[in-house]
């Protein structure tokens, strides 16, 4: 029973303003990583580095963002999501407004703390703070929504966090350009929006219906229905964990969205502004070029929303769990890498070649509502462990997707001297061609690797077949396992 709140009639909807401020950390994360596609030319310039070696930053965040998935999802399992979000929050934010001293001398001096080495060593601890932020979002969402409605959920979680990042570069463009501010003040003011987030969230979010005073006995029950009993506490079993084929499927299908996928945020935005700067002229054209870099993360909001509808509602008419979630997955990739093929063909087109990777945006993400979901029907109440093992190797990917990327534009980097004698570094396009090659490749196998993965097998087999097999939450029958 929930001790402050109504004890009858029908279920509140607490949940609601749970999932809204889910979103909005969403939102924030993008936020606070996806300024670095519009900011890496003025940070790199503060630390006396060329821009072609930013991908180091990136490998370094991404390498510490994965490594640290699963400690920080065993935190979220063990000690529940609203202490874990709140560390990861504010330890990040620190090292966000940190990032803005990048290059400053102390005052009074010419002793600059933060160069380049310092940088690359703050960001591997800007990633190790951050990681978790999903898997404890699944968490969350795992605790206070029903299963036919996980999926919806998850959709709307990474909706959120791609429209934010689809309109970073936007933001950027009137902070700077319009507003006046600084690339450091902009940083210092997106680490004070996360501040603001952690004592919202701290005053309002529970790890569960019935630990939050608003929650009714109606909203407790509908979440709680066919779910195990006991809460995730009593110890995690790793063993059933790492030894699970099935985990080990899904850690290989998000690597392959990992590896393709960062190239949309941190360098289309500069790529757009770099090969199409002759195209557009004025802070008009800055904002146009900002909202087409951006561009595929905002249509990807729309994937995001509709894999996980479209994932919940073949479960709820077909009860087929497996294909449920395989479909949609098989389906994202495959078009995905068409996309990027496509694009290799019209690089000095730009409505084209940007047109190619909007649809990117909006295919790969069909993937993201059925793979977190994936992740929650196979971890149950340990989704945030199994949610951060598959986030923990799919940004090992990223990290090696960043370092390869980084690789070859930098190979296919050459030096050009304007008519005024100035000099400025530009990408062929080969290295373009190249990279969405690879990527398409990628996004083959990405499409087989969905058909290893089978959600009506969780981890813990003998707690979920004593809950029995019919549990009317969309589970397989046909496939002659139930949730074993």
């Amino acid at each position: 029973m929930t001790p402050n709140g109504p004890t009858s009639g029908p279920p509140t909807r607490v949940r609601a303003s749970i999932l809204a401020l889910l979103c909005a950390l969403a939102m924030i994360t993008y936020l606070d990583r996806a300024m670095y596609g519009s900011a890496k030319g003025d940070l790199m310039a503060a630390v006396g580095q060329p821009e072609k070696n930013f991908y180091l930053v990136l490998v370094f965040f991404q390498l510490a963002y994965a490594l640290f998935e699963i400690p920080a999802g065993w935190m979220g399992d063990t000690f529940g999501p609203r202490i874990t979000l709140i560390r990861i929050v504010v330890w990040w934010s620190l090292f966000v407004a940190l990032t803005g001293f990048a290059g400053m001398p102390l005052p009074g001096t010419e002793v600059v703390v933060i160069g380049f080495a310092v940088l690359v060593g703050m960001q591997f601890l800007f990633g190790m703070g951050e990681a978790g932020a999903f898997p404890n979002i699944a968490k969350a969402i795992y605790n206070w929504f029903p299963e036919t409605s996980r999926g919806s959920a998850k959709g709307a979680v990474w909706m959120s966090a791609r429209l934010m990042g689809g309109l970073t570069p936007v933001i950027w463009v009137l902070l700077t350009a319009v507003a006046g501010l600084s690339w450091r003040q902009a940083l210092w003011l997106f680490a004070g929006v996360a501040a603001v987030w952690v004592g919202v969230f701290a005053w309002w979010f529970r790890n569960a219906p019935a630990e939050h005073p608003a929650a009714n006995d109606a909203e407790v029950a509908l979440v709680n229905a066919g779910k195990p009993a006991g809460g995730g506490h009593d110890g995690v079993p790793w063993r059933a964990i790492f030894g699970s084929r099935n985990v080990w499927a899904l850690c290989l299908m998000y690597t392959v969205t990992n590896f393709n996928w960062y190239f949309l945020m941190y360098y289309l935005p500069k790529t757009l502004k770099d090969q199409f700067k002759d195209q557009v002229s004025g802070t008009e054209g800055l904002i146009l070029l900002a909202l087409l870099g951006g561009a595929p993360l905002l249509v990807g909001m729309a994937g995001c929303l509709l894999g996980g509808l479209l994932t919940d509602d073949y479960i709820r008419r077909t009860g087929d769990r497996k294909w449920g979630r395989r479909l949609y997955g098989m389906l994202g990739y495959g078009l995905a890498g068409v996309c990027y093929l496509a694009a290799s063909f019209f690089t000095g087109n730009l409505w084209v070649f940007a047109g190619c990777l909007i649809l990117v945006g909006l295919t790969n993400d069909l993937i993201m509502g059925p793979s977190w979901a994936a992740a929650q029907d196979i971890g149950r109440r340990y989704s945030a462990v199994v949610s951060g093992a598959m986030n923990m190797v799919g940004n090992l990917g990223a990290a090696l997707g960043n370092l390869v990327t980084g690789l070859i534009l930098a190979a296919y980097t050459v030096t050009l001297t304007g008519d005024d004698g100035a000099t400025r570094e530009q990408v062929e396009p080969g290295g373009y061609v190249a990279c969405f090659t690879l990527y398409a490749v990628i996004y083959g196998l990405g499409v087989g690797s969905w058909l290893l993965i089978d959600p009506t097998r969780p981890v813990e087999a003998g707690r979920q077949a004593s809950a029995g097999t019919g549990d009317g939450n969309g589970t397989n029958a046909s496939s002659g396992t139930g949730p074993s």
